[in-house]
C-alpha cells in the first residue's frame, strides 16, 4: 500500500514541489513521474544486474530476452538451469553471467535472503546487496528506492540523476559529486523521489 512517504507516491513530489520553484517548475512542465515499483525479491536484483552500464532501452531489451530464455520467469532455479552458455545468448556478457549465477546460487543455499531485506535499515540493506560480487553501492541504491521504496536514498553516482539534476536547476553541465550532494541536501528525506524526477525529466525531454 503506498503512503506519502513512499517515494513513488504523487504526495512526495508535491512536498518537492513546495520546497523549491525549480522542482516546481520541472514538474509543471513533465508532469509527475510514473510509478515504478518493483517487486522485492531475486528477479528485481537480477534486472540491476541486467541494468549496469547500458542504456534503459538496452536493459529492457536484454531483460525481455532473458525473461524468453528462461521461460517466462527469472528465478534462481531458472537462472542455474541455463548456465552461462544460455544465459550469453539472451545478450548478457560473460562478467554478467557471472554475477546473476552467483546470486542465484546464493539464494538457493540460503547465503543471501532478499526478502528479508524488508525489515532492515537502509545501512543493513547496503552492506548486505554490496557484499554480494558485481552488485555495489549504485545497484544496493536501485534496490532501496525500486524494491523497498525507502525514501531518502540519493544515487547521485548515476550519470542519469545528475544530467537530470542539471536540468531541473539549469546548471551549464552535470554537477560533480560534492555539488550534488549538496543540491540534494536540502530535499532531505525525500532524496529518493528526487532522483525519480531527475530519471523523468531527462528521459521526457531532447537532450
Amino acid at each position: 500500500m503506498t503512503t506519502p512517504c513512499d517515494p513513488h507516491h504523487p504526495n512526495a513530489f508535491v512536498e518537492l514541489a513546495r520546497r523549491d520553484a525549480r522542482v516546481a517548475a520541472a514538474l509543471q512542465h513533465h508532469g509527475t513521474p510514473h510509478p515504478r515499483r518493483r517487486r522485492p525479491g531475486f528477479a528485481t536484483l537480477a534486472r540491476i544486474i541486467v541494468g549496469q552500464q547500458v542504456s534503459a532501452k538496452a536493459a529492457a531489451s536484454i531483460w525481455t530476452r532473458l525473461e524468453e530464455t528462461a521461460g517466462g520467469s527469472v528465478s534462481p532455479a531458472s537462472i542455474l538451469a541455463l548456465g552461462p552458455q544460455r544465459l550469453r545468448t539472451a545478450g548478457l556478457s560473460r562478467q554478467k553471467c557471472r554475477y546473476l549465477l552467483h546470486l542465484a546460487e546464493a539464494v538457493t543455499t540460503g547465503g543471501f535472503d532478499p526478502c528479508a531485506l524488508a525489515e532492515c535499515d537502509d545501512e543493513t540493506v547496503m552492506r548486505a546487496i554490496t557484499a554480494l560480487p558485481g552488485l555495489g553501492v549504485w545497484s544496493a541504491k536501485m534496490y532501496l528506492i525500486f524494491a523497498l521504496a525507502r525514501p531518502d536514498v540519493w544515487p547521485v553516482e548515476d550519470l542519469g540523476v545528475r544530467a537530470g539534476l542539471a536540468r531541473i536547476f539549469h546548471l551549464d553541465a552535470q554537477p560533480p559529486l560534492a555539488h550534488a550532494e549538496e543540491l540534494g541536501a536540502a530535499f532531505r528525506p525525500l532524496r529518493s523521489a528526487l532522483a525519480l524526477l531527475c530519471w523523468h525529466v531527462l528521459h521526457n525531454e531532447p537532450a
